[in-house]
């Protein structure tokens, strides 16, 4: 009896002790749920507020609800890069990136941005746009996607900070499609800074360091930057494979994994294939030759070359994207060197007219 009255008291303590912690989990989510409510009556105060008389922008301004392709929206938008003195007095829709803002009395600034070109944007209290509009505009977080319905006007003053220098756009209609958080790992302003060696140590220096850049990357390849490295590549291969083809070039899609190493200069990547090994192409030679001696004359090829070179040069890449070419010459070798050397002058010369803006 004496040892059954002690077991229940340690009962009676542990369900004593689950009591408490019972009590403090219930009061923290009692706390928990009357922070939630007092935000959404002062979200519901404010939204009171925003759609009262006073607020003749109403419909004009605000978050969409998420695209889940309910409706089908007749609209045109038109792209920042058109953004011209020719269009101005006139009504346009653009989509792009709130790059940055900046708010003062009743009006606001922003920069919108989409992919490298930029626009400045103003929303200012007027007869169509009223002061909850302009305040609505200065909270929109950077990097959120906003619709945005404008007049495009013309400057009298450069704007030296965009791309789009001689129009800016007087906002009508604001609406934030995606909002980005308030708290971004990067800025794209900081990321898109230029490293000079000369610049004064002691003053604003902000630096995104590459650990951070790589470990960020879709908010690093936003930057102006990075943006025209890739359209300057795309443009490259474009060019090379319009003039090869103009020239009678065929172009051939040769094998990645392959039984056995391709050349003999390179170390191979090898990776389990099945119940056996395979090896990454180190270069697609053999499959060039092949093509020559099948009677296809000329051909070319791009893709991904892979090298197990254990080094940390610059000139010695494990992945690559290669540019190879391959032809059969009548006489002498000077023909292939001809064709090689015509190739090069006509890439750069398109890079220099049809890719200038980048």
């Amino acid at each position: 009896m004496v040892v059954g009255s002690k077991g229940n008291g340690l009962a009676s303590a542990e369900d004593h002790t689950k009591s408490k912690k019972a009590q403090k989990k219930e009061a923290k989510d009692a706390a928990k749920t009357a922070r939630k409510e007092e935000r959404k009556a002062l979200n519901a105060s404010q939204q009171h507020d925003t759609g009262s008389d006073d607020d003749y922008s109403v419909g004009k301004y605000g978050q969409i609800p998420m695209i889940q392709s309910a409706e089908i929206i007749r609209r045109e938008f038109f792209h920042v890069k058109q953004l011209e003195p020719d269009f101005a007095n006139t009504t346009v829709w653009v989509r792009g990136r709130l790059h940055t803002s900046r708010a003062k009395g009743k009006q606001c600034f922003i920069v919108l941005r989409q992919q490298q070109y930029t626009v400045q944007c103003l929303i200012a209290v007027s007869e169509v746009v009223s002061k909850f509009m302009v305040k609505f505009a200065s909270n929109i977080t950077k990097e959120s996607i906003v619709d945005i319905e404008a007049v495009v006007r013309e400057v009298g003053s450069k704007i030296e900070s965009c791309t789009q220098k001689n129009v800016e756009l007087h906002v009508t209609q604001l609406f934030t499609v995606s909002p980005a958080k308030s708290q971004l790992p990067l800025l794209i302003e900081d990321a898109a800074r230029p490293i000079k060696e000369d610049e004064d140590m002691e003053g604003l220096n902000i630096r995104v360091n590459q650990d951070t850049r790589l470990d960020n990357r879709v908010l690093d390849l936003r930057t102006p930057a990075n943006q025209a490295i890739f359209r300057l590549e795309a443009g490259v291969c474009r060019l090379f494979r319009d003039i090869l083809t103009e020239k009678g070039f065929v172009e051939i899609h040769t094998p990645k994994i392959i039984p056995a190493a391709s050349e003999g200069g390179a170390n191979v990547f090898t990776v389990s294939y099945f119940k056996g090994s395979a090896y990454l192409a180190q270069s697609p030679q053999l499959y060039k030759q092949m093509a020559i001696a099948a009677d296809f004359d000329k051909v070319f090829t791009i893709g991904a070359v892979f090298r197990a070179e254990d080094s940390n040069t610059h000139r010695h890449l494990t992945e690559f994207v290669g540019l190879d070419l391959e032809m059969a010459f009548k006489y002498h070798y000077h023909e292939v060197l001809h064709t090689i050397g015509d190739t090069f002058t006509l890439m750069f010369k398109g890079l220099r007219d049809r890719w200038d803006e980048i």
